[in-house]
């Protein structure tokens, strides 16, 4: 896998300061129950108004934080940290917990959204614990964010639990993505009953799966593999062996005509369009499942090497997509592609 160098770090950033404070165009999804809910993005939502959607705002901050810390000596960094500092206030993320609390909102951002906000937490709670000298403000920006990270988290599992069966389609509503991404910010919290939960949450979907009818992807819009994002979240559940044995039961051998199919990369027709440009990123993530999913395997499993060639071919197409024109893409591309070469769902990736 390719390394996070300084002029991409840099591109992305750029790219991602451009979008995080920018309140149009906007993708709307707010319920109304009088006239006088119709209000501006910033007023409904202060913290997270830019970058087209709300989630794409989370995640963008997220990413700003990422490169940040990773980035210690870059001359964008300030701007960064300014951008970060500038939302997380504790008024304007007090005016979002009010609107997540509003009357018929508790289905507002979940899974996809309250996922991101809950790694956002996470990055700043692994960045806290450091000598940095930015640890102060991490610590800062958590202490503030507490009340939201709670509302999420409890939402999130709440809402698994009632769930009787797993979403396994290829965008935002997509179970077992968001069930990795808050399986990992429960390990960093130390919320043991939290991530015994999810554990248990993600055996009961998926742990007797087989046979994933991997023929039937990608969707046309799909920026998340159904098979691959529950196989990534199961080596997260199972270790060793027994992930092995899963996985085996669950993909066909990837040297197989049928995989090898399924495992070339995507190309996305029109990369201006909104939904067009999710297979862009559908390569990004794509990248980062199958490098997750191999590293899981010993050196020596028949599985390891193919995947882990399949992961760098779709790194090397999403990577090109990266720095983007298009608004399309800016919005939300970054991220991605900051997750992918950080190895943010990697362990050794986590603690960076």
């Amino acid at each position: 896998m390719p390394d996070l160098d300084g002029p991409q770090a840099a591109a992305i950033a750029e790219m991602v300061l451009a979008c995080v404070h920018r309140e149009y165009p906007v993708h709307l999804v707010h319920l109304m129950g009088r006239a006088e809910d119709a209000r501006p993005p910033r007023e409904l939502t202060p913290a997270f108004y830019g970058s087209f959607d709300w989630h794409s705002a989370v995640h963008g901050h997220w990413c700003l934080l990422r490169l940040a810390r990773l980035r210690p000596e870059a001359p964008w960094r300030a701007r960064a940290l300014a951008a970060v500092r500038l939302s997380l206030s504790a008024e304007r993320l007090a005016g979002e917990r009010a609107y997540l609390e509003g009357e018929g909102r508790q289905g507002f951002e979940r899974p996809y959204g309250l996922a991101w906000l809950l790694t956002l937490c996470a990055e700043l709670r692994e960045w806290s614990a450091t000598a940095d000298p930015d640890a102060d403000s991490a610590r800062g920006w958590l202490a503030v964010l507490t009340p939201l990270e709670s509302l999420a988290a409890e939402r999130i599992v709440a809402s698994l639990a009632r769930l009787p069966w797993p979403v396994r389609g290829g965008e935002h509503s997509q179970t077992a993505f968001a069930l990795g991404l808050t399986l990992d910010w429960a390990d960093a919290a130390g919320r043991g009953e939290a991530g015994h939960a999810l554990r248990s949450r993600a055996l009961a979907f998926y742990g007797g799966d087989r046979d994933a009818p991997i023929a039937y992807e990608p969707s046309g819009h799909d920026f998340l593999s159904p098979a691959l994002a529950e196989a990534d979240l199961m080596r997260r559940v199972h270790g060793g062996a027994e992930f092995a044995a899963w996985l085996e039961r669950f993909l066909p051998e990837p040297t197989s005509a049928a995989a090898r199919a399924w495992l070339t990369p995507v190309a996305s027709p029109d990369p201006a369009d909104g939904k067009l440009s999710h297979l862009d990123g559908l390569n990004l993530s794509r990248a980062w499942m199958l490098e997750g999913i191999a590293t899981a395997l010993a050196p020596s499993h028949p599985y390891r090497a193919p995947l882990a060639a399949a992961a760098q071919a779709h790194a090397a197409a999403g990577l090109t997509s990266v720095p983007t024109p298009h608004y399309a893409g800016q919005h939300w591309l970054g991220s991605f592609a900051v997750y992918l070469l950080t190895r943010r769902g990697l362990p050794l990736g986590r603690g960076a």
